[in-house]
């Protein structure tokens, strides 16, 4: 078993590290580096119990923050942007809060700092039958995921992470893992004092994952953030509309970075 975090880096500049969603893995965010890596070197994170990354006993957004600062000193990156979606969010605000040193700024892609309401314990019901069914096609694994996932965009999502191991299929992901730890995952980032660091919020103007009623501790939190909206996009906001996504978080970086841009 893998006993670090899983990393693809391209690039040269400034590091800027790319933190994936809930079920997903750093490919993920590709698109994302490929508009920042002639100005930056940009690490795609596996986040732990994801893609190639090392399995943990007990999962939550500290223990996951911990595995990217060993992560940087392993490769030994003082200080990185970073850049998360949805989990990889707030994992991003979790470093912020308590690793604040690690960080040169921070860009976090439609959550925010609360505890959301369980939303994927169907999705977890339905990837822990795929994996007692013993599915022998991919077909097999879409058709159960289907019964209970009426969006197809999220069944390809997850497919992505369905990997062939002895003739059946599995998920590459550590499913046991993330059930046990989905609590500890929804819970507030935390922190005794707020991160005063430059930081950027993006939210998709037809999500409601950044509401009105956040924006206070938004700001309480990280009190020298700025907010804004892409319309036109929703949760996958990087997704919906990347070459505005990626515009914003490249002002962003530009703005607060030190100034050296590679040869």
């Amino acid at each position: 078993m893998n006993h670090t975090l899983h990393a693809v880096s391209a690039g040269e500049g400034e590091n800027v590290l790319l933190l994936h969603g809930l079920f997903g893995q750093g490919s993920n965010l590709r698109s994302v580096a490929r508009a920042l890596e002639n100005e930056f070197r940009v690490h795609c994170l596996d986040l732990p119990d994801h893609g190639r990354s090392l399995w943990l006993r007990h999962t939550s957004l500290e223990a996951y923050a911990q595995a990217v600062i060993r992560w940087m000193s392993e490769q030994q990156l003082a200080r990185a942007h970073i850049i998360g979606h949805s989990l990889g969010g707030k994992v991003a605000m979790q470093l912020a809060l308590n690793h604040r040193e690690s960080l040169s700024s921070l860009v976090v892609a439609d959550i925010s700092p609360v505890r959301y309401s369980g939303a994927h314990e169907k999705i977890l019901a339905a990837m822990a039958s795929v994996e007692a069914q013993r599915c022998q096609t991919r077909t097999e694994a879409e058709g159960i995921l289907a019964k209970v996932i009426d969006d197809p965009s999220v069944i390809g999502y997850l497919m992505m992470s369905l990997t062939r191991a002895d003739g059946y299929y599995e998920w590459k992901l550590n499913l046991r893992g993330l059930s046990a730890g989905y609590e500890q995952l929804r819970a507030v980032p935390s922190g005794s004092r707020a991160f005063d660091g430059p930081t950027l919020f993006v939210k998709g103007s037809d999500s409601q994952y950044i509401q009105a009623a956040h924006e206070s501790e938004i700001s309480r939190r990280f009190p020298r953030s700025n907010l804004i909206a892409i319309e036109g996009a929703g949760h996958w906001v990087h997704v919906d509309q990347p070459q505005a996504f990626c515009h914003a978080v490249r002002e962003h970086l530009i703005r607060f970075s030190s100034g050296e841009r590679p040869a």
